[in-house]
């Protein structure tokens, strides 16, 4: 459909939503008595409404059942987790028996790089991305450390081109050749939280394999987002954040990849503990470790299932929706926004710069020249709940299960009449 700057264009776009239904599986903030438009999936996702059922099922099995509840419970306790690689799997592109949840992310990341970091005096060197997200920052340098090594020395940052605001391919793969046999490790952001960008995570991950490192991802804007193959790529591990494109409530359980060519060692390094231990002997109280047959290998403590709750209720509407439909509503409705973006600079003579590559997910970046934090102050206040970086970038993110095309036009309107009072 050619796109136009009107509501009865938005609306049409609405009608043919194969998704339209599932707006109402949300709850929405309100501002003035009215929904607000909601670009901030990529921080923290709207709850489902299914959540508190899944929630409150736990609740009452604790209070009837008590400590029966691990195993008399409609859904026990003590295999919960194993409920969500089934679910998990199609969506980050895995066998289930690659993917487990368990801990947050940056807990994760610390865990797998214990697996997949360990440095010789020949091969030592960490490759990741310019200006990550600060936490992945501050847990690969603290674990270079660990090792009795200097970040400067062993971390190996890929940078952006002067004067231009994403990656480029070729400039990751040169580097990982230039370090080459001194790498150990190629770990990156697979979507970069800042411009949004989706980097070629199948060209790096086999670029990394080729120099003999081990790749592994922080897919914590990618999950749900981006169409994953995380198997068939060869990755060697991933974990994902579970709050922002996946709805499962703020600061929620992360889900983790282990690739299963790593699966059934029990020489390689690795934190432990019980829940990671063969679930057939595990109430046996054994001394050795004896690592489950699978991801859940790395475990180390039973589930959190008032946590994981949400999380599997959120897993439930990606089940029924499908990824790529999401992804193809998310290309539609990310087109549409490009646009409106596009036709309000063009009607106030103003200059959005789209930050974010056409290699993307969910979310355009916009550089606001000439405007400062007021812009957003007064989307803010006008029902538009968006995200704000320095200097002056607005992130803006439609997730596709519960953003409307008329949510798009609407912003525009709020954007046009915000350049019109001033």
């Amino acid at each position: 459909m050619h796109f136009q700057n009107t509501l009865d264009c938005a609306q049409q776009l609405d009608q043919q939503d194969p998704l339209k239904e599932y707006r109402d599986k949300f709850h929405f903030p309100k501002v003035g008595g009215k929904d607000v438009i909601y670009f901030t999936g990529n921080s923290l996702g709207l709850q489902p409404k299914n959540a508190k059922k899944y929630v409150d099922e736990i609740m009452t099995d604790w209070a009837g059942l008590a400590v029966e509840g691990h195993f008399q419970a409609e859904k026990p306790w003590w295999d919960y987790h194993e409920r969500f690689s089934e679910k998990l799997a199609p969506i980050v592109g895995a066998k289930p028996s690659e993917v487990t949840v368990m801990n947050t992310l940056t807990v994760n990341l610390h865990l797998l790089m214990v697996s997949f970091y360990s440095p010789t005096s020949k091969r030592f060197k960490i490759i990741m991305e310019e200006k990550a997200f600060p936490s992945d920052q501050y847990m690969i340098a603290s674990q270079v450390r660990f090792h009795g090594l200097e970040p400067d020395e062993a971390i190996v940052e890929v940078k952006k081109r002067n004067g231009e605001h994403h990656f480029r391919t070729e400039d990751i793969l040169q580097k990982i050749n230039e370090v080459g046999e001194e790498c150990a490790l190629v770990l990156m952001g697979g979507v970069n939280y800042y411009n949004g960008q989706a980097l070629d995570m199948e060209t790096i991950t086999k670029a990394g394999k080729e120099v003999g490192a081990f790749v592994g991802w922080d897919l914590a804007h990618a999950a749900g987002n981006v169409e994953l193959n995380l198997h068939d790529w060869g990755a060697d591990f991933a974990a994902w954040c579970s709050y922002k494109y996946m709805n499962a409530g703020p600061g929620n359980a992360s889900g983790c990849f282990v690739h299963e060519r790593h699966h059934g060692q029990k020489d390689i390094p690795r934190f432990e503990g019980w829940w990671g231990h063969n679930k057939g002997r595990r109430f046996l109280m054994e001394p050795e470790f004896q690592p489950e047959p699978n991801a859940n290998a790395w475990q180390i403590s039973n589930a959190p299932v008032l946590a994981l709750a949400p999380y599997l209720a959120s897993l439930e509407l990606f089940e029924e929706a499908g990824m790529a439909v999401l992804i193809e509503k998310r290309n539609r409705i990310v087109a549409y926004l490009e646009f409106i973006l596009q036709e309000i600079a063009r009607e106030v003579h103003c200059n959005f710069e789209i930050i974010t590559p056409q290699e993307r997910g969910t979310q355009l970046s916009v550089f606001l020249h000439g405007q400062g934090k007021e812009l957003f102050h007064y989307l803010m206040r006008n029902g538009v709940v968006t995200d704000w970086r320095e200097p002056n970038v607005i992130r803006l993110a439609p997730a596709p299960f519960y953003c409307s095309y008329e949510d798009m036009w609407k912003f525009g309107q709020v954007l046009k009449d915000y350049f019109k009072k001033e």
